[in-house]
Parts: structure tokens; sequence; C-alpha cells
């Protein structure tokens, strides 16, 4: 019997991830090909935020599933460490939306840990930070961050121990199909045949699966941050994604600051091309500022530090913002993991995890029905697809 053949095409952490378990559950060959280098695409330019309280059952327990894989990787990849030591803040004005009030009950049956603080008790566990008065924070102790540039490069020496072939600066112009089931790909070099392609494209999804008669309803949307130059002292905060604020921040290493922020008055990012590049997406010159003057206060010392670095990729949000992860209904072979909203980074160890459990076993450890790219109606997609919409008309997805 010949041995399977399981082709990942996109190197970023989603690809990384299912390349890594598909590995773990001696799945047979496995492939990745990407078509830049390894994490170039968001995956470089991600903020590395992990939270584990969604806003669904679903998210919940895959993100429960995903922290504690960051641990275990933390201890298994030399040079990477998931920084876990206070937890995830995520930081509301006034009060908890409606939509966070009513999933304490689900947090706790789950086995979620969390945790509602007010001002006062915020600023006393890490003074460095100055809350408004009236505002609210629910905080997860599993939370925590990573950094990307350490994370990559990691996963991807531990690709190479485990034996998966990792292909750079190779772009995949079709996948083969032969009477309606996957066979492989064609790359710009050579054909490749495989009983199975995982497509974790992410912005590049909608151009990349066009030939294969294949779209669901996603958009783009332009994402920036920035890490600030070393300070002489660290400071200790937890990261806060900051809905008040229409952005993030968290400690860097090198005790540097790391502030991001969204674009929520700017028109979708339209990739209508598989040879698009991140590279290609154009910053909002004024976007810092704007975002420093707006957390200064909550974070003082953002007034005093300098910038070493600017980072702009896309985020994608699906129509009901939630992601799209599974195998595709009449392709039989053919799986795709995409519309992370912002969360990608933070779901890579989960995602990667039930997208090898689905190939490999044909079904997941857990009910991602939630998640399954054939939940939308074609009215749906083609509704959605056929507007332009601000950032800010997408659903409030942060990490």
């Amino acid at each position: 019997m010949s041995t399977p053949t399981v082709i990942i095409v996109g190197g970023g952490v989603i690809g990384l991830s299912t390349a890594y378990h598909l590995a773990r559950k001696q799945a047979g060959r496995v492939v990745v090909v990407e078509q830049d280098a390894l994490g170039s695409g968001s995956s470089s330019r991600a903020a590395g935020i992990t939270n584990s309280l969604m806003w669904t059952e679903t998210g919940t327990r895959a993100r429960q599933i995903g922290v504690e894989w960051f641990r275990r990787l933390s201890d298994e990849l030399d040079g990477y460490t998931y920084h876990n030591e206070h937890g995830c803040l995520n930081l509301f004005a006034g009060a908890l939306p409606a939509e966070y009030q009513n999933l304490f009950t689900l947090y706790e049956r789950l086995g979620a840990p969390s945790e509602v603080l007010d001002s006062q008790e915020v600023r006393r566990r890490w003074p460095v930070l100055n809350p408004p008065e009236d505002a609210v924070a629910l905080w997860d102790p599993q939370g925590g961050y990573s950094e990307p540039d350490e994370y990559i490069p990691a996963l991807a020496r531990k690709l190479t121990e485990l034996g998966v072939e990792v292909t750079e600066h190779e772009q995949v112009e079709e996948v083969l199909l032969r009477g309606g089931r996957v066979e492989g790909v064609r790359t710009q070099r050579q054909l490749i045949q495989a009983d199975a392609v995982v497509s974790t494209v992410h912005s590049w999804s909608l151009p990349f699966w066009k030939p294969m008669g294949l779209c669901r309803p996603f958009k783009n949307f332009v994402h920036q941050r920035y890490v600030s130059g070393p300070r002489t002292e660290p400071l200790e905060y937890p990261p806060v994604n900051a809905h008040m604020y229409g952005g993030y921040i968290r400690p860097a290493k090198g005790n540097r600051i790391l502030l991001g922020t969204e674009t929520m008055d700017r028109e979708e990012w339209k990739v209508e091309s598989t040879d698009f590049r991140m590279t290609d997406v154009t910053p909002l010159a004024t976007l810092r500022d704007e975002a420093v003057r707006l957390f200064k206060d909550f974070l003082p010392p953002l007034a005093e530090v300098g910038w070493e670095s600017e980072h702009v990729g896309l985020i994608a949000f699906s129509a009901d913002g939630e992601p799209i992860l599974g195998p595709i209904q009449g392709i039989p072979g053919f799986y795709v993991g995409t519309a992370f909203h912002s969360g990608g980074f933070s779901y890579n160890t989960v995602a990667g995890l039930l997208l090898a459990e689905l190939v490999v076993d044909g079904q997941s450890s857990i009910d991602i029905s939630g998640f399954s790219p054939d939940r939308f109606e074609q009215e749906t997609t083609d509704d959605y697809l056929a507007t332009t919409i601000l950032q800010r008309e997408v659903a409030l997805r942060r990490h």
C-alpha cells in the first residue's frame, strides 16, 4: 500500500500548525508549499495575542484546546516561549457588551476561567495601566502572547525534525481534480500527487479557490501594528484588547511596547489575484499617532517612546465573524482553514489540530459545525461579496 500524501498550501502559522499535527499523527508524507518565505504573509505581521474567552461555544472550546497547545509548544519548541505571566485583558467602556454578559454560564460550564475587573482593580494589579474610571475589563488568566518571529522559525525547525517537506518560493497554480476528487497540485515547477490538499492561504483564498468554482463569504481588512524602541526598565502588564480604543497593546521583547490598531473607517481590501503580496498593502500614515493619542493615558509610557518598526497586513472576516474551517462538501480530499478574523495566530495551534483530525480521522475531537465552510447559503455569499464595506461594519472580533 502506498504512503498517503497530504499537501498544505500556505506556510503561515495555520499551515505550519496543520503540518505539525499531521506529522504527529503519522499521516504519511506531509508537504508544505509556500509561495514566498514561511510566515511572510500576515503571520509575521501578527500581534501574537492569545485570548481564550470567545463569544460562541465552538470558539471557546477550540481556544481552550489552543491555549493548552501553546503551553505544550512552549516546552517543546527550542527558542519559543508562550508568555502567560499576566493572562490577557479585554477592556471595555462602561460595561461589558451584552454578548459577554450572557457568556459566563458557558465559560463556567466549559471550565474556562474568567474574572471581571473594575478600573480600580486593574490599576491595583498592574500599576502601569490607567483605565478610565468607567472602564470594565474581562480578564482571561489563560491568555497571553507569543513573539511571531520566535514562534514561526521554532515551529519550522520542528517540522524538519518530524520529516515534513517544506518548499518555499514556489506558488501552487492549480489544485488537480479527477472525477471531482482531489488528486494533487500543480506548482510553477512540478506536479505533486496527493490524497488530500489543505488550503491555508488566508487572504489569497478567494482567488486561489476560484478555478475550482469555490467561493465563501469573507472580506479582508487592513491591520497596522507598531513596535517601540527599547525602554531601560521593563513594564509588567498583560496584553490588552482595548475594544474602547479600537486596538491593542502588549509587552514586546527587549522591554519594547507593541501597539496595534484596526483601520475602522477604511474600506475592505480586495485580493483578486494569487500574485498579491502583503507588501502591496499601503498603510495609513496618520494611524500610529492617532493610536498613541488614544492609548497614552491608559499606558502613560507610550508618550515617551520612539518607534522602531511598522507592520501592515490583512485580517479576514467571514459573513458571521466565525472561522471557515473544514472539508468542502462536493470536493472530496479538499480542506480549508481561513477567515480567523484578527485571531489567526491565536487560533493556529488548535486550527492545525482540527484540520489534521479531519484529514486523518475523518472527524474532529470537538463539534465544529459552527465553523463549517458549507454553513452559508449561496445568497448570503453573493450578497456579502457584492457589497463594499468599512471595517467597522463587520462583527467586532479581536484576537
